[in-house]
């Protein structure tokens, strides 16, 4: 391997700056991306990721109407005192660990799609490989490797772009960007050839998709930078990632961790309620009342 490829995964680029159609009204005046899984907002489980991860600096791409973001990951010093004053020190640490945090923001003029919004992070990432967590994917994984994580330690081995995937029911391929591909030494891990974005189920080449956390090496901005409007008039992620594979290696690796869809109402609910099963002082009264709930239904 090359020293160019095996430079560390140190920054991570999270977009944030879509309108969240689908969860109007609550999306009017609050980002989609600070919407509570019970009381943590959604994009607080992306960062805790990528921290887990091994990453180091964060950017944020946000768009009008996202500062409520920004405030989150800021210092709160009038809470803070209130806080102290109270003897709240658990919720003190919380707050001040989440100001903590390293991360940069910049806004994306213009809702020109996913591709433009990774193409706004090019003077953050410069040459160097980068991680990509979109905030409509949360991976549980308990005590296991975070889902980047696991992405990472492919490019590791590989220093090539690596997609995080999932095998999905046949029944969902028209879905997602499926990836058609080889296989390799490593069952989870497959050589791209080609993606096909939303096939119909008889003509999709796998059910491997495509999902929401991507390493992908600093050559796919020159790409993205030539890559026209395609579906929706956007510029499209998918359609670089296709020019990039034919020029360099790129893998599918089919990550291990429970997904859910926060951008679909229903994938939402399922998340708020198994997350809400998980914690140490909801999860035993919670189930109580859903056994309750349950025979009534």
């Amino acid at each position: 391997m090359g020293g160019e490829y095996m430079q560390k995964i140190r920054k991570a680029v999270i977009p944030a700056a879509g309108f969240g159609t689908r969860f109007l009204p609550a999306t009017k005046a609050t980002p989609k991306e600070m919407l509570p899984i019970v009381d943590k907002p959604t994009i607080q489980y992306i960062v805790e990721e990528a921290l887990a991860s091994g990453i180091e600096e964060i950017l944020i791409i946000s768009g009008h109407a996202k500062r409520a973001i920004e405030d989150h990951f800021d210092s709160a010093p009038a809470l803070e005192m209130e806080l102290e004053k109270k003897g709240k020190t658990d919720l003190l640490k919380m707050v001040r660990d989440t100001g903590a945090i390293d991360i940069h923001y910049i806004r994306q003029q213009h809702m020109n799609g996913l591709g433009d919004a990774i193409l706004c992070a090019r003077a953050f990432v410069q040459d160097e490989p980068f991680a990509v967590l979109l905030g409509d994917d949360v991976v549980y994984n308990g005590e296991g490797r975070p889902a980047l994580k696991q992405l990472i330690d492919v490019y590791n081995a590989t220093g090539a772009s690596v997609l995080g995937c999932q095998t999905v029911p046949e029944d969902k391929v028209s879905s997602y960007g499926i990836v058609k591909g080889e296989p390799t030494d490593d069952a989870r891990t497959m050589r791209v050839l080609d993606m096909v974005e939303k096939p119909a189920v008889e003509d999709a080449p796998s059910r491997m998709a495509v999902l929401g956390r991507y390493v992908i090496t600093p050559a796919i901005f020159d790409i993205l930078a030539h890559t026209l409007p395609g579906k929706g008039n956007e510029v499209q992620l998918t359609d670089a990632l296709e020019v990039l594979a034919k020029r360099q290696p790129v893998y599918a690796y089919d990550f291990e961790g429970i997904r859910y869809d926060l951008g679909d109402k229903l994938g939402f609910l399922k998340a708020t309620v198994e997350f809400a099963l998980r914690r140490p002082d909801l999860g035993g009264k919670f189930e109580a009342y859903l056994k309750e709930l349950v025979p009534q239904l």
